[in-house]
């Protein structure tokens, strides 16, 4: 996805829609561009965060996610895993929190790429669903590690 093009066309669409616009109109009008810019701002939320994305492309494919409900993962991404957050709990200082960051950072991209190729390429959904709760789980390290910055030397 083109992030700018995303920025782009939200900004011109809230240009249109949004409810300043609209503050001498009818009622009607008002609530009409009130309920557009809801809609509207949920939409950017969904399309810029790639596990949001990736979630709702897979809901609108008919694919229960149960995201909350589907814990099982593979036994080498649950190591794999278990050793980042050993790393995390290890890291003492900004340098040690960059070289982890930069790394799952490096995963992230990748998983988002191989969710691209399963669910536009291959219309694989199920094997997409999977690689969406490993992004969710690298995503929740990467909150974590912004975290840790506070605390580093």
């Amino acid at each position: 996805m083109d992030a700018a093009a995303l920025e782009r066309g939200y900004r011109e669409i809230q240009a249109r829609i949004h409810p300043d616009r609209f503050a001498a109109s009818g009622d009607a009008e008002r609530r009409a561009s009130m309920q557009w810019t809801t809609r509207v701002n949920e939409a950017y939320r969904i399309l810029r965060s790639p596990v949001q994305r990736a979630k709702y492309l897979l809901e609108l494919n008919g694919v229960d996610v149960g995201f909350e409900t589907n814990t099982q993962m593979p036994t080498d991404f649950l190591m794999q895993q278990l050793e980042l957050r050993e790393a995390l709990a290890e890291a003492k200082d900004a340098a040690a929190l960059d070289r982890l960051h930069e790394g799952v950072e490096r995963e992230k991209a990748a998983l988002e790429g191989r969710i691209g190729e399963l669910i536009d390429a291959r219309r694989d959904m199920q094997a997409a669903a999977a690689e969406v709760r490993k992004l969710m789980f690298l995503h929740r390290l990467g909150e974590e590690i912004e975290l840790a910055y506070e605390d580093a030397d």
